[in-house]
């Protein structure tokens, strides 16, 4: 990672794993580093990027939909190079805020107040504040307080304004005093040397507007990137005060496929080892007879015909889709049709799935089982296509993101993404459909799901929450129980629950849990989560014992909406 002052000086520093940029600290986030905080910047200016494509068809097509772009690529963030001759490769990361608390204290001992110097970036010398010529240059750290709007725009809160209002002009030296240990906004106070003071809690009472409208700042993206907060002067957001370090300060909105093979996977997979670099420039079936005799194309078109190859890459060309169907869909309907397990195993591929016999010995649990998989091998690409502040936009049951989600811009061009590809295994169990209409149809099962979409429809009253849809009760059922088994699971296959994570389907196909570890590893997996499908029958009286306790699932806490 690379730190960028405001004049475009650039000094290395720091670093963070690839994944971490993709899931956690992509574009807009807000970053403490040692000696400094930044802001994550926007891909406009990430270098050597270029040099680790990721290329997935099904992913790609969604992300156009909801970008309303007519192509994407995707990249691995750029790694880092310790050659000191190399070209420079990273991710840059402006200084923000400009704020700044000196470390320079006075105590009042009636108040019980500690007062420090609230300063801007521009009274510092050579990074330190000096109150007077004759004091000693004291240390600063950044204020931990800053501005924000739900569509991520973020900007430092004008603190002159905020103490005096707009009509007055006063520009004297600003102090934050604060007293207690906890943190509280009510014990925190803005004070200018004229007299006037103010709590910081106020900045939390909107309807006063204590912080102005805000004005579309978008410091990631550089200097020049502010835009206007809405498309009327009535859809302008009123700024909300924000603590850099809260969780609410960014929520990464992604997207993420399993790589499932289909009958024309073979001849995709030899494209995409050099769509980048050759094919895609190929104009005729002619063109792709010439690249193959460079011996990377050769060596990834070995069993493909040039005719099928050709057929590939003006199919890509044309911006033809793969599939109109739904990201899980496909998911769903590929591990259902998993060929049985014959002999021993030899997985290869990027995607590798047998089914598995269905223990026995809890008949009452099992006979609800549709199908066991083993999934000795997967592929997961992960992109991350916005953000959002306050409030997380989150995908449907299906893996579907809302297209009118504002979602804030990771760059000003958007012709490509930041993704990862995580390789791994796992285990699917599928339900019989007769199985979960008798569940459905109990009493006690109806009265629990009017409960829950009563406190589902409470909490989406908001219009941000407009088009959120209460996900069933087969969903709830099966998030549920997912949480129990890898719980269960967990104790004996090796990873930790928190490695271990969950896909849900519900779909006309059939309704089932994928279970799966994946890490950017070569590999990526030990065998352990696979073997467990033999013994899926223990880990479900395990799950059912242990939800006697707690079902460790978010959603119980919303089970009383009043």
């Amino acid at each position: 990672m690379s730190k960028k002052k405001r004049s475009g000086h650039v000094q290395p520093h720091g670093q963070i794993r690839q994944s971490q940029i993709v899931t956690t600290f992509g574009p807009g986030n807000m970053l403490d580093l040692p000696e400094h905080s930044v802001i994550i910047g926007g891909l406009d200016e990430w270098s050597g990027y270029k040099n680790h494509p990721i290329v997935e068809e099904r992913l790609a097509e969604k992300v156009k939909t909801l970008l309303g772009s007519p192509s994407v690529e995707f990249y691995a963030p750029p790694a880092a190079v310790d050659d000191p001759m190399a070209p420079v490769t990273g991710v840059p990361a402006w200084l923000f805020p400009e704020w700044f608390v000196a470390q320079y204290e006075i105590r009042d001992k009636l108040t019980g107040f500690r007062s420090r110097p609230l300063v801007h970036r521009r009274d510092l010398e050579n990074g330190r504040y000096r109150r007077n010529r004759e004091d000693k240059p004291a240390k600063v750290v950044p204020v931990r307080f800053v501005q924000a709007c739900t569509r991520g725009h973020v900007s430092d809160i004008d603190w002159q304004v905020f103490v005096h209002g707009t009509e007055d002009q006063c520009r004297r030296n600003l102090w934050l005093d604060e007293r207690g240990t906890t943190g509280d906004l009510t014990d925190v106070l803005v004070r200018c040397e004229c007299g006037k003071t103010k709590a910081l809690s106020a900045a939390t009472k909107r309807d006063d507007k204590p912080l102005g409208w805000c004005n579309g700042s978008r410091p990631w993206l550089g200097n020049y990137a502010r835009e206007r907060c809405g498309t009327t002067s009535e859809s302008r957001q009123v700024n909300r005060l924000l603590i850099r370090s809260a969780s609410n300060a960014y929520f990464a909105q992604t997207l993420s496929v399993i790589s499932i093979p289909d009958s024309a996977d073979t001849v995709r997979q030899a494209v995409d080892e050099v769509w980048v670099d050759f094919l895609q420039y190929c104009e005729s079936s002619a063109d792709v007879t010439k690249e193959r005799r460079k011996a990377k194309v050769a060596a990834a078109l070995e069993n493909v015909p040039d005719a099928e190859a050709w057929a590939e890459v003006d199919r890509r060309k044309n911006g033809t889709t793969v599939t109109g169907r739904g990201i899980r869909e496909l998911e769903l309907e590929t591990l259902l049709q998993s060929p049985d397990q014959i002999g021993e195993d030899r997985p290869d591929g990027l995607f590798y799935a047998r089914t598995a016999q269905i223990p026995t010995s809890e008949l009452s649990l099992t006979s609800t089982l549709e199908r066991v998989v083993k999934v000795h091998r997967l592929r997961e690409v992960v992109a991350q296509i916005g953000f959002t502040r306050f409030e997380a936009a989150v995908p449907d049951v299906n893996g579907e993101l809302a297209l009118d989600v504002e979602r804030a811009a990771l760059s000003l061009s958007q012709t490509w993404l930041p993704a990862i590809e995580n390789r791994g295994e796992g285990i699917f169990i599928a339900f019989k459909t007769s199985a979960v209409d008798r569940w459905m149809k109990r009493p006690a099962v109806k009265a629990r799901t009017q409960q829950l979409a009563h406190g589902f429809n409470a909490w989406a009253k908001s219009p941000q929450k407009a088009s959120f849809k209460f996900p069933g009760p087969t969903y709830v059922m099966l998030h549920t129980l997912s949480h129990l088994l890898i719980t269960a699971v967990a104790l004996d296959c090796g990873y930790a629950s928190s490695s271990i994570r969950e896909r849900i389907y519900v779909g006309e196909s059939g309704c089932g849990i994928l279970l799966y570890t994946a890490s950017p590893d070569a590999e990526g997996t030990l065998g352990g989560l696979v073997e467990a499908a033999d013994r899926i029958d223990q880990y479900l009286r395990q799950a059912i014992d242990l939800g006697r306790l707690c079902s460790n699932d978010p959603v119980c806490a919303q089970h009383r909406p009043d």
